[in-house]
Order: C-alpha cells, then sequence, then structure tokens
C-alpha cells in the first residue's frame, strides 16, 4: 500500500511541472499586438505551482481554438513584468482587448470560465 501512495504522490508531483513554463512575455511583442487590434492573454506562473499548469494547458488548447489572439506567459518572480502589469500571484490570468485590460483573474483553471472570458474579449 505504502508503495502505490508514494506511486501516485510521484505521477501528481511530476505532472504539474511536466508542462513547459517559460517567459514568452516581450513588451514590444505585447505592444505590437495590441497596436495589431489582436486580443492578448498574459497570464503569470511559478514553477512548482499545479494550479498555474493546470491553467496553463487550458491556454495552450485555447491557441488552437481561437483565432487572432496573442499569449504570454511570465514568472511571477520576475519583478518587473509583475509590477508592470500589477501582478501578485501566480494564476493570474489577464485579457487586453482595444489596449485596455478587460478580464482579471486569479487562479482561474476551470476551461468553461477561460472559454468564456476569451469569447466575450472577441
Amino acid at each position: 500500500m505504502k508503495k502505490i501512495i508514494i506511486f501516485i504522490f510521484c505521477i501528481f508531483a511530476f505532472s504539474t511541472s511536466a508542462l513547459e513554463k517559460t517567459t514568452t512575455f516581450n513588451k514590444e511583442l505585447f505592444d505590437k499586438a495590441l497596436s495589431d487590434g489582436k486580443v492578448v492573454v498574459v497570464n503569470s506562473w511559478t514553477k512548482y505551482c499545479s494550479s498555474c499548469a493546470s491553467q496553463m494547458k487550458v491556454l495552450q488548447k485555447a491557441k488552437n481554438d481561437f483565432e487572432n489572439i496573442e499569449y504570454f506567459s511570465f514568472d511571477v518572480t520576475n519583478k518587473e513584468i509583475a509590477n508592470f502589469f500589477n501582478v501578485q500571484y501566480q494564476t493570474t490570468l489577464l485579457i487586453f482587448k482595444d489596449n485596455k485590460e478587460v478580464y482579471r483573474s486569479l487562479g482561474e483553471t476551470t476551461k468553461e470560465l477561460i472559454y468564456k472570458a476569451l469569447k466575450s474579449s472577441i
């Protein structure tokens, strides 16, 4: 029984970090996407955050399901970017349209709610 519990723990622990998390935010690309009239999605994460991985999986799928949306992500420990967006916590999701922030959530990982926010921003 002990081996099974350890096995399940290892699967869970490694699956949350299996998704590659990299900072893709670039201020120039962000500004260009906004000036091109695109909806821009930005999310924050930290290395060992399982809810961040869940949110990023939903956003990965959204990239295939929605057009004319630019996606950026950043490690919330990058204080320069975090301060730029006034983000203090991981799993923060921001959506921008027409050069304005139109949506902000903290900890949202539900596909239905994230997709609803994306649809309302298009």
